[in-house]
C-alpha cells in the first residue's frame, strides 16, 4: 500500500508489529536516514540491537546471497518483543530477493525494512510493496519539516514550551538548514535548556543555530561594517588558514552588505527592512544588523557595494597580479574607513 506524506508521518510514529514491512524511499538521504530512525524506534524500543531484534544488512549483499534476507526474517529470537530486518540502500537488484521474503513472510516473522534512493513509479521494489496487501510504501520528500513534525523532534528532545515566535523562527530555519542539521541543532538545543523550564526564546536558538558562514567570515564582516579596522588584519589570516579565498570573502561580503542596504533603503526604515530580509535573522545578530544598517544609511552603502564589484572584478580578471588577499584586505580597510565617515 502507498503512504501519502501525511500518512506516513503518522504511521513513523506509530508502526503497526502486525504488518509485514515496509520501503522508505527518497531522494535525500539524510531524510530517509531520519524516518528510518524514527520508525525503528517507535517500533522496536530502545535496545533492539543490544537484544538482537534488528537485523542490518546491505542490499548490496542481496545479489549475491538471497536467501540471506528470508533466513534472517524466519529467525526465532533469543528474547521476546518485536522484531525487524533492517535491508539499507536497496535497488533492483535486490529486489527479487525482497519480493520472495515479502511473499514467504507469516506472522511472527520479523518486519522487512526497506530503505532505497529515489525510485521511479515503474520500479519493480517500489511496486512491488505498493501493491501488497500487508506492506506500505513512502516516499520521502525534500519538503521542509511540518509544524508538527518539528513539535516532535524537540518533544523528543524533551523540549515543550515553545512560544509562537519562537516556533516561527524555527520554522524559518528548518527551510534554510537540511534535515541532519535541524536534527543536531534540537540536541543541541536540549542540552543548553537542560534543567531549564523557562520558555525557549530566540535567544537560546540563536544560540545553538548553525550559522551560514564560517565564524571567522561573520567576524571579519562585523568589524568591517563596525569601522573597527585595526581588527581586520588577524582575522583575514584566521580566515587564509583556513583555506578561504579571497574571491569566496568577496562574495561574503557584498552578501552582507546587500543585507544592509535592503533594510537601510526600505522606505519604512532599516527597523521595517530587517523584517523582509531573507532568511530571517534573529536575536542579537538580528540587532547587530539592524545598527550597521542604521549607521551606514543607503547612500554609503551604495558606494560600498560598488567598491566591492569593483574589487570582484579585479580578482576575476586574467590579468591580476596582486596578491588576492591582499587586495581584499585593502578593500575591507577602506570599507571600514567609509564606515566612519559622517
Amino acid at each position: 500500500m502507498k503512504l501519502s506524506p501525511r500518512e506516513a508521518d503518522g504511521y513513523f510514529s506509530r508502526p503497526d508489529p502486525e504488518k509485514t514491512g515496509i520501503l522508505i524511499f527518497g531522494g535525500d538521504a539524510m531524510r530517509v536516514a531520519l524516518k528510518r530512525q524514527q520508525l525503528l524506534a517507535a517500533l522496536l524500543g530502545a535496545n533492539a540491537e543490544e537484544e538482537m531484534r534488528l537485523t542490518r544488512m546491505p542490499g548490496a549483499e542481496l545479489r549475491k546471497d538471497p536467501a540471506q534476507l528470508l533466513d534472517a526474517v524466519k529467525a526465532v529470537g533469543f528474547f521476546p518483543g518485536p522484531r525487524a530486518v533492517l535491508v539499507e540502500d536497496a535497488n533492483e537488484t535486490a529486489g527479487p530477493a525482497i519480493m520472495t521474503a515479502l511473499e514467504d513472510w507469516a506472522p511472527g516473522d520479523a518486519q522487512i525494512i526497506v530503505t532505497a534512493s529515489q525510485l521511479k513509479a515503474s520500479s519493480k521494489l517500489r511496486k512491488g510493496f505498493e501493491a501488497h496487501r500487508n506492506a506500505f510504501a513512502a516516499g520521502i520528500y525534500d519538503d521542509p519539516p511540518s509544524r508538527s513534525e518539528i513539535e516532535r523532534m524537540l518533544g523528543e528532545a524533551g523540549i515543550k514550551n515553545i512560544p509562537n515566535d519562537s516556533m516561527s523562527a524555527l520554522s524559518d530555519l528548518a527551510n534554510e538548514i537540511g534535515p541532519g542539521d535541524f536534527s543536531r541543532m534540537a540536541e543541541k538545543l536540549a542540552l543548553f535548556k537542560f534543567r531549564d523550564d523557562s520558555p525557549l526564546s530566540l535567544e537560546d536558538i540563536d544560540a545553538v543555530a548553525p550559522q551560514s558562514t564560517e565564524a571567522a567570515m561573520d567576524d571579519v564582516l562585523n568589524v568591517v561594517a563596525e569601522g573597527k579596522s585595526g581588527e581586520i588584519g588577524p582575522l583575514i589570516k584566521r580566515l587564509q588558514a583556513q583555506g578561504t579565498a579571497a574571491v569566496t570573502l568577496c562574495i561574503g561580503a557584498t552578501r552582507h552588505f546587500r543585507t544592509l542596504y535592503a533594510c537601510a533603503s526600505d522606505p519604512g526604515g532599516p527597523a521595517q527592512g530587517i523584517n523582509r530580509v531573507r532568511p530571517p535573522l534573529y536575536g542579537k545578530r538580528r540587532d547587530r544588523v539592524l545598527r550597521q544598517a542604521q549607521g551606514w544609511g543607503a547612500h554609503r552603502l551604495e558606494t560600498a557595494l560598488t567598491l566591492l564589484t569593483d574589487t570582484d572584478l579585479q580578482l576575476r580578471s586574467a590579468g591580476q597580479t596582486a596578491p588576492a588577499m591582499a587586495l581584499m584586505e585593502r578593500t575591507l580597510i577602506r570599507l571600514a574607513m567609509l564606515s566612519r565617515q559622517r
